[in-house]
């Protein structure tokens, strides 16, 4: 059959928590594989993911977090698993270990099913992108540009949603709902708490956004200037190349701030997820 075929490896969070605290990296290692692979083999692969000579005879209960998920790691890829799945992989890890990682992911022949905030990861290895939202999932057809652009759009959709509540519809007999007071209480105290948990996220959310509003029309003011001919004569270099510098400056800056806004979108997402 072929779910005999299918071999699965799934990384998250609880996957460090299940290792063997007592046992060192070899060992755990040596649990699992063959017994006529060679040592030597068990600590060249141990050593690819960055544990030295002395880190690979050490109880793993002394590790820090970034060990314990790259000793995790290594213990699912060795099983060759041909589907991969990946709950927030690169929490714990540092940035070279990040690189090797994606590295490792891109030279995957099997399939590999990624959930994580790291906008780069996602771009370097990810070959579609499905979208959860209101309890569904589907395709989502673009890139995390457009997908930055739809959370934005759904972020000003949801407050005017909060603005404008829809009016009810009258009729001849209404009929209300019974809701004690102790409901009505409930749902306060439910909405207090969703506000405190987003309210960090929001007010970045806003800094950042004016930001951008900030940056993007001064970079439209420089594309016109830079349209100027007259401001490529000789004796007009200076303000040439002080504009084509704050321009390089500007650009920068706004490509950072969209970035910072893809995160905090998907974190105010997550949070919204995690209070419904």
């Amino acid at each position: 059959k072929d779910s005999e075929l299918l071999n699965i490896g799934y990384f998250a969070q609880h996957q460090m928590d299940a290792l063997d605290g007592n046992a060192s990296p070899m060992l755990q290692l040596s649990r699992i594989a063959d017994k006529k692979i060679s040592e030597a083999s068990l600590r060249s692969f141990l050593g690819s993911f960055g544990f030295s000579g002395e880190r690979m005879d050490t109880p793993s209960e002394s590790f820090s977090g970034g060990e314990r998920a790259r000793l995790a790691l290594a213990l699912i890829v060795w099983q060759r698993p041909n589907v991969l799945i990946l709950d927030e992989p690169t929490n714990h890890l540092d940035l070279d270990m990040r690189h090797a990682l994606t590295m490792a992911l891109q030279d995957f022949e099997g399939a590999v099913v990624l959930v994580s905030h790291e906008r780069q990861l996602i771009a370097s290895v990810c070959d579609e992108l499905i979208l959860v939202h209101g309890g569904q999932s589907r395709e989502f057809d673009g890139d995390l540009t457009a997908y930055a652009d739809w959370l934005r759009q759904a972020r000003i959709d949801m407050m005017k949603s909060g603005q404008q509540p829809a009016a009810p519809v009258k009729s001849q007999v209404e009929v209300k709902p019974t809701i004690s007071k102790l409901d009505k209480e409930a749902q306060r105290k439910e909405a207090a708490r969703r506000r405190e948990l987003s309210r960090p996220v929001r007010k970045n959310i806003e800094k950042i956004e004016a930001q951008i509003a900030k940056t993007q029309p001064r970079l439209a003011e420089i594309e016109i200037l830079l349209g100027d001919s007259a401001l490529y004569e000789a004796n007009r270099k200076g303000d040439l190349l002080k504009l084509m510098n704050e321009q390089t400056e500007l650009k920068a800056k706004l490509a950072e701030a969209e970035e910072q806004m893809l995160e905090l979108m998907m974190e105010l997402e997550e949070l919204e997820g995690a209070c419904e």
